[in-house]
């Protein structure tokens, strides 16, 4: 391991560290999130936010407008 790390003084051997396969994990979960917010983003703008009980209360006041008019 030493051959490994040529500018360290003094290699650990009971020092556990993280090394290339923990940042490949976190890379790809990190990838992984950023492909869930954005899916999340795209299904969010598609979503239609308005109130049912709104929906109602503007039908009954065109149908009040309409039957004034007649």
């Amino acid at each position: 391991m030493t051959h490994l790390v040529p500018l360290a003084k003094e290699v650990d051997d009971d020092k556990v560290t993280p090394g290339v396969l923990g940042f490949i994990v976190f890379a790809v979960m990190a990838l992984a999130v950023w492909g869930l917010m954005k899916s999340m983003n795209k299904h969010m703008r598609k979503v239609d936010f308005k109130d049912p009980e709104s929906d109602t209360e503007s039908a009954k006041e065109s149908a009040k407008e309409s039957a004034s008019r007649s």
